[in-house]
């Protein structure tokens, strides 16, 4: 199975389970004109209990992987579960929508798009640059904040800067933030 196919397999069963999603990560990166290689599906859902519930039947019987039990707690503890092709490798990370207002703002602005031929709703481009500054503080990832460096420097003026700085200081990534922007020295 290609990348192209789970994530095809993946948001087709999230659709026919009535359950919102968008793209996020690398893969929304690489819709905004930033790509990299990566082998995961980044998606944020927001199931209810029942949908979540016919999610894992349709995905179970299209013959990927996916544990009920970690899907189960993702949805009680607002985390993430997995979908993987054992085949191949792919894997696609379901992150549950956190109820904080970060979190509910950005899936609300998500986008209708075709992305690999593959129709989806994407996280918008400012979101994508605040969640990655906020992976970059999580984990210290210096990639990701190569990726929001490439994401700004693509998007010029089409960046609304003004949302960008409204959430900045709400989430504290100032510094992440100021990372990206610095101009790199040699």
């Amino acid at each position: 199975m290609t990348g192209e196919s789970l994530l095809r397999l993946v948001t087709n069963a999230l659709r026919d389970s009535g359950i919102p999603y968008m793209l996020t990560g690398s893969l929304a990166s690489a819709f905004h004109g930033a790509a990299r290689a990566t082998m995961d599906i980044d998606l944020v859902i927001d199931p209810g209990p029942e949908q979540l519930e016919t999610f894992l039947a349709r995905v179970t019987a299209l013959g990927v992987y996916v544990s009920p039990e970690a899907a189960r707690e993702a949805l009680m503890s607002r985390t993430m579960f997995n979908v993987v092709d054992g085949d191949s490798g792919w894997k696609a990370d379901l992150i549950v929508r956190k109820a904080r207002s970060f979190s509910i703002e950005e899936f609300g602005r998500r986008q209708p798009a075709d992305f690999l031929g593959v129709p989806i709703d994407v996280a918008t481009l400012e979101d994508i640059v605040l969640a990655k500054l906020e992976w970059a503080k999580l984990g210290g990832s210096a990639r990701q904040v190569e990726d929001v460096r490439t994401l700004l420097r693509l998007a010029g003026d089409a960046l609304d800067l003004e949302y960008v700085k409204t959430w900045i200081d709400a989430l504290g990534i100032q510094n992440e933030w100021e990372r990206a922007n610095a101009r790199e020295t040699t």
